[in-house]
């Protein structure tokens, strides 16, 4: 296998994980978001954590897995992000850490009070992070504003406030409505009664809301927000050389692939009804193809930014020749040949794991379970 299969292979496994990440982690982290919004009771809330409880910790994994992976695949993004969304991704961290202490301590006090500010902490902890990671891709899809010198160092040039710009507070938005359409989703599966009911109305509301942001984020990228295109490439024999290209920033840049391979409409298409399908599968209580077609429509979204920016994994703003493609950010063939292999016995490995857990817990919480093992559960 030669160095640029190998390194097109870890845009689509890193893609892989950052899918599974959504996909998991978000329909937990949309549940714990809803605690406040749906859960009227303290009993309530005691469900809706303890459908997620077996494995809100173990869907994690994958967001772990991905940030090794792009340090182990891509380093130099990795420098890059770090330096340009240092307090983004701080905030985020620190936001994640109220999640294990909120699941732990909330009922360790037979207090309301006590109880109402870690059901806040939760929420908190699982909203802040969604809506940064939508933030960040609106971000990369306008480009950062960094450059390096003539040693390669990096120098980041903007601020923690640009970030917070319009395109990537919709993009943020639609991050944050599409993991709590997620939970509903969730939800309806693992729950029964009133909650199910509030779970099938709120989906139906939400995931249309989500299609709409959808499109409207797509047209505003193809007429508001320029888009990069590399022009030139110096041959270097398949080194990385981040600075030793030519790129250009035009309107609608962004849709050049699809323009080149118009089957690859078929993916935002397709982000598009699975939220339709969600929101109508919730009113018509078909409770498996709503969390299938929300996973599916995260699913896609997802990829449809990874194709929209291919060959770019994050461009610059500053200085658009530096910026960091998957052809010349990557680590050495080695290196991505070695992680190849382990990817190869683990990731299925952790797939048959993950299936197995499930399986395992299925069935739904109620209100008589958790009042039947209050001691014992969360």
């Amino acid at each position: 296998m030669d160095y640029e299969a190998l390194r097109f292979i870890w845009w689509l496994l890193i893609g892989v994980l950052l899918i599974g990440f959504a996909v998991t982690d978000g329909f937990d982290m949309g549940v714990a978001a809803l605690l406040k919004v749906i859960g009227k009771t303290n009993t309530e809330r005691r469900v809706m954590i303890n459908t997620i409880a077996p494995h809100w910790d173990g869907n994690q994994v994958w967001l772990v897995t991905a940030g090794g992976a792009l340090f182990a695949a891509w380093p130099t993004v990795y420098a890059a992000s770090f330096s340009g969304f240092y307090i983004a991704l701080m905030l985020t961290l620190f936001a994640l850490f109220l999640r294990p202490i909120g699941f732990e301590y909330r009922s360790k006090i037979d207090n309301d009070a006590w109880r109402n500010r870690w059901d806040w902490a939760l929420t908190a902890g699982s909203a802040i992070p969604a809506l940064i990671f939508g933030v960040a891709f609106g971000n990369l899809l306008q480009g950062v504003p960094f450059y390096f010198d003539d040693i390669l160092r990096l120098h980041y040039t903007g601020s923690f406030w640009a970030l917070l710009n319009p395109f990537a507070l919709l993009a943020g938005v639609l991050s944050l409505l599409m993991f709590v359409n997620h939970g509903a989703a969730y939800l309806q599966l693992k729950t029964d009664g009133v909650l199910k009911v509030r779970s099938e109305k709120l989906s139906t509301a939400v995931a249309a809301v989500c299609a709409v942001i959808f499109v409207l984020a797509g047209v505003w990228l193809y007429f508001g927000v320029d888009g990069y295109s590399v022009t030139s490439i110096i041959d270097t024999n398949g080194a990385n050389r981040t600075t030793e290209k030519s790129v250009a920033i035009a309107a609608g840049a962004w849709f050049t692939n699809y323009g080149k391979w118009p089957l690859l409409w078929l993916v935002p298409a397709l982000g598009v009804a699975g939220f339709l399908v969600c929101a109508l599968a919730s009113k018509a209580q078909r409770h498996i193809t709503a969390f299938v077609s929300s996973a599916t429509a995260i699913a896609m979204v997802i990829l449809t930014a990874g194709i929209s920016m291919f060959p770019f994994v994050m461009p610059s703003s500053s200085t658009p020749a530096h910026s960091l493609t998957m052809w010349d950010a990557t680590a050495s063939e080695t290196s991505l040949m070695i992680m190849f292999v382990v990817a190869c016995i683990f990731v299925p490995l952790i797939l048959m794991y993950t299936a197995w857990s499930y399986f395992v817990m299925r069935g739904r919480v109620t209100e008589q379970h958790i009042r039947d093992n209050s001691n014992s559960l969360y």
